[in-house]
C-alpha cells in the first residue's frame, strides 16, 4: 500500500512538469527570458487549407487568457513557432505583411523601419525547424532560428505590433489564436 502511495505521488509530480504537446510537437512548460520565467501559455497549429505549417507556443510571465491583458503588459514574452513542413522566405515575408496589414495597420508606416529590419531576419524554415521572437523589456525583441539568434530590435513597439499579428481581430487562424490563449 505503501509503495502504491508512493508510486502515485511520483507520478502526479511528473504530470505536473510535462511538457505541452500538440500535433506531434512537444514545448517545455517554462523557459528563460533574460532574468525572467516564462511560463506555456497555450499552443495552437497554424493551417493554410489543409497543410499543416506550425505549431506556435505563447510563452508569458504569467498565464492569462484575457486577450486585453495581454497585448497590454509590457512584460517579457516569447513565441515560437515550430515549422511542420518547408516554407520559402517569399511565402513567410507575404504572410508577415498580410498579419501587420490585417492586425496592426497603423504600424506598417510608423514602424516601416522596423518591420523591414524584421523581415530582413527571415530566411526559408525547413520541416522541424524553430523560430522565437522574445521580448525583454527594456532590451527589445530578438528573432532566433533553430536557438541562433539573427537579429534584435530596441522597444516595445514592435514587439505589440508581432503578437497582434496572432491576437489581433484578424488573426492567420481563430484555431492558433485560441490556442495560444489557452483556449
Amino acid at each position: 500500500m505503501r509503495k502504491t502511495s508512493v508510486l502515485f505521488v511520483l507520478l502526479l509530480s511528473v504530470t505536473a512538469t510535462l511538457a505541452g504537446e500538440l500535433a506531434g510537437v512537444v514545448f517545455p512548460d517554462k523557459v528563460k527570458a533574460g532574468d525572467a520565467t516564462l511560463l506555456l501559455n497555450g499552443m495552437g497549429l497554424r493551417r493554410k487549407a489543409i497543410f499543416k505549417v506550425y505549431v506556435g507556443g505563447l510563452y508569458l510571465a504569467q498565464k492569462s487568457s484575457d486577450l486585453t491583458g495581454i497585448l497590454a503588459a509590457d512584460a517579457p514574452r516569447r513565441m515560437v513557432m515550430h515549422f511542420l513542413r518547408d516554407v520559402g522566405k517569399d511565402r513567410l515575408v507575404e504572410a508577415w505583411r498580410e498579419g501587420f496589414a490585417g492586425n496592426a495597420p497603423a504600424a506598417q508606416s510608423t514602424l516601416a523601419k522596423e518591420i523591414d529590419r524584421f523581415l530582413s531576419f527571415w530566411r526559408g524554415v525547413k520541416e522541424g525547424e524553430e523560430v522565437t521572437m522574445t521580448y525583454v523589456p527594456g532590451q527589445g525583441t530578438t528573432v532566433a532560428f533553430a536557438g541562433k539568434d539573427v537579429g534584435s530590435i530596441a522597444g516595445r513597439e514592435l514587439a505589440d505590433a508581432l503578437l497582434s499579428v496572432w491576437l489581433g481581430p484578424k488573426p492567420s487562424s481563430e484555431e492558433l489564436k485560441a490556442g495560444l490563449l489557452g483556449k
